[in-house]
């Protein structure tokens, strides 16, 4: 069974998922709008709502006879979560990686100084 933050990543796999997902920042929005923004139907907007709200990437209050889609804070922290584990060995590969370039390319020392 996948994690939360694993959940969350997969869902934002799918571009028109990400697409809908990225809509969203700036202010909350109905199926209707999503669909115009995103360019597809309002029953695929709502299938891809479906699967954010389950990753948690997104929360729904009712407006009236609409519903209105808003990020939710608690899926971006599972996938934070999730990649920070990686964190320390990613920084510590691209130390390594750097040290080695730049013995590389370091010139080369006289080990008596410069000549002259």
């Amino acid at each position: 069974m996948p994690t939360k933050g694993v959940r969350a990543l997969e869902a934002l796999a799918d571009p028109t998922r990400r697409a809908i997902f990225e809509a969203l920042p700036t202010a909350p929005l109905a199926v209707g709008d999503l669909a115009k923004l995103v360019g597809v139907t309002s029953s695929a907007v709502s299938q891809h709502l479906r699967v954010l709200r389950e990753a948690r990437l997104v929360m729904m209050r009712p407006d009236g006879n609409r519903h209105l889609y808003f990020l939710d804070p608690r899926g971006l922290g599972d996938a934070r979560d999730y990649l920070e584990q990686f964190w320390p060995s990613a920084l510590a590969a691209y130390a390594a990686a750097l040290s080695s370039a730049r013995a590389e390319t370091a010139p080369e020392t006289n080990a008596h100084g410069p000549s002259g």
